[in-house]
């Protein structure tokens, strides 16, 4: 009897310790978060970690961040009016050119629960009438709130009688290589597609001075504009790119980070315009003659090989033949991280930026102004805003002042002059040189009058 006591009390005991061991280390617990809904700001911001670590793929689980995306992920139809030549007769007989309909197809993302929606720049550019079809077949025509081709954003908006699904915005720069990832978008007018992929590389540069991040998820056309979600839910990205001959997905895809996006965003809906924050350096492209025959493709970090006069770096006394390693907490090892970075940032916004001077570690802060300088279609000149150094040297107040010519105008001694008139039109800032040059026409003559140090004016006529 004793015996048999003793055995019952050593089971019990056994089964206690199991379910406690259960209950701390298998079962898993669901929390739920509740908000107040006319509380939500307009960008909601998402702060849940996302975990790591697992041993194979059933631990996870996509189901919950799918089922939330894809009411969040809204179709987006353009209709652009193209004029069509006519027939001969319409020529002699002064008939107009028939306006022919085009219609090109996109995602979107909603980002607040009023209707404003994310999107590639590239998906309504030109438009004249955009339409929005959210995943319940409710159809909505969108206005233009804003756009940035330089990282390919717009942002549109739809008026709603009742709150909508909506992403909050994740961190993109705690993205991790290798982390589980969904795509989310409509590609081939395929409503509500769904695929999975992991993050394949960050900070990507695919030629336009800007950081992208890489997946392997499928993303094909229409798929532009809609969402890069983790695990969670949260928006880490806007797709917008992929690298391929045929037009169709061969195992890479890029997205703007939501880091970026963010910024763009908020910029348009307080400016009205992006206000980018520039640090101001140049540093020379990798793999090229001069990179390795000077060392600088072996360099962990961002080779500084010039500094812009007047900018962020010039004031903080940043010099060529600097590397920087960091930029506040960001690790830098190539020129994307450190653009990717600064262009969540505006003009007068102040980053720490950790250089090698010398083999010092040295860190120093700096604060971010607006863009000085710029290259002008057609004819590829450098020409910046004027200094108040330039304007007493060159004894003027408008004005950009050369700084770079391309092989083909070298021999007409531009470099270091300041362009007054572009065709009698008057230049005051490196903006409007950039609208005056881009309406050049290839095929009629361009006159630029210019001014040199010691005052004297020339009219340049090119062909």
């Amino acid at each position: 009897m004793k015996r048999f006591g003793s055995l019952l009390l050593v089971a019990v005991f056994a089964g206690a310790i199991t379910l406690v061991s259960y209950k701390m280390f298998f079962e898993k617990i669901n929390y739920a978060v509740v908000t107040d809904k006319s509380e939500i700001p307009l960008l909601t911001t998402s702060n849940k970690p996302v975990s790591y670590k697992g041993n194979g793929i059933n631990e996870v689980d996509f189901t919950i961040a799918a089922e939330n995306t894809v009411n969040a992920v809204v179709h987006v139809k353009n209709l652009t009016l193209n004029s069509s030549p006519g027939s001969l007769l319409d020529f002699f007989y002064g008939s107009e050119s028939r306006q022919i309909p085009q219609i090109g197809t996109g995602s979107g993302v909603i980002i607040s629960p009023d209707g404003y929606i994310v999107t590639n720049n590239h998906v309504i550019a030109k438009a004249n009438e955009i339409r929005i079809t959210l995943n319940n077949n409710k159809t909505y025509e969108a206005e233009i709130i804003g756009s940035d081709p330089n990282t390919d954003i717009a942002l549109l908006k739809i008026d709603v009688d009742e709150n909508l699904p909506y992403l909050a915005f994740g961190d993109s720069d705690e993205a991790k290589i290798g982390q589980w990832v969904l795509a989310v978008g409509n590609p081939f007018n395929l409503t509500s597609t769904v695929t999975a992929g992991i993050v394949s590389a960050k900070a990507r540069d695919l030629g336009r001075d800007q950081s992208f991040i890489q997946t392997d998820a499928a993303v094909n056309p229409g798929n532009s504009g809609g969402a890069l979600v983790n695990t969670n839910g949260d928006l880490i990205g806007i797709n917008t790119a992929i690298t391929s001959q045929t037009g169709s997905y061969v195992g890479y895809s890029f997205a703007v980070p939501s880091n970026i996006a963010k910024k763009v965003v908020e910029d348009i809906m307080e400016y009205g315009n992006v206000q980018k924050g520039i640090l101001g350096i140049t540093s020379p492209r990798l793999s090229t003659p001069y990179a390795v025959n000077n060392g600088i493709n072996e360099i962990d970090g961002v080779y500084i090989d010039g500094v812009e006069e007047d900018s962020g770096a010039d004031d903080a006394n940043l010099r060529s033949g600097d590397i920087i390693k960091m930029v506040d907490n960001i690790k830098v090892r190539k020129f994307a991280d450190l653009t990717g970075y600064v262009s969540t940032k505006r003009p007068g916004d102040r980053i720490k930026v950790t250089i090698d001077r010398n083999g010092e570690d040295i860190v120093i802060p700096v604060e971010l102004k607006e863009r000085q300088s710029i290259i002008v279609p057609v004819m590829g000149l450098r020409v910046k805003n004027l200094s108040e150094k330039d304007k007493e040297t060159f004894n003027t107040k408008v004005g950009v002042k050369i700084t770079g010519v391309p092989e083909t105008y070298r021999g007409y001694g531009l470099n270091g002059k300041v362009i007054l008139q572009i065709d009698d039109e008057k230049v005051n800032d490196i903006y409007e040189a950039k609208n005056i040059f881009a309406a050049i026409s290839r095929y009629d003559k361009t006159v630029i009058t210019l001014i040199d140090e010691n005052g004297e004016k020339e009219r340049i006529v090119f062909q």
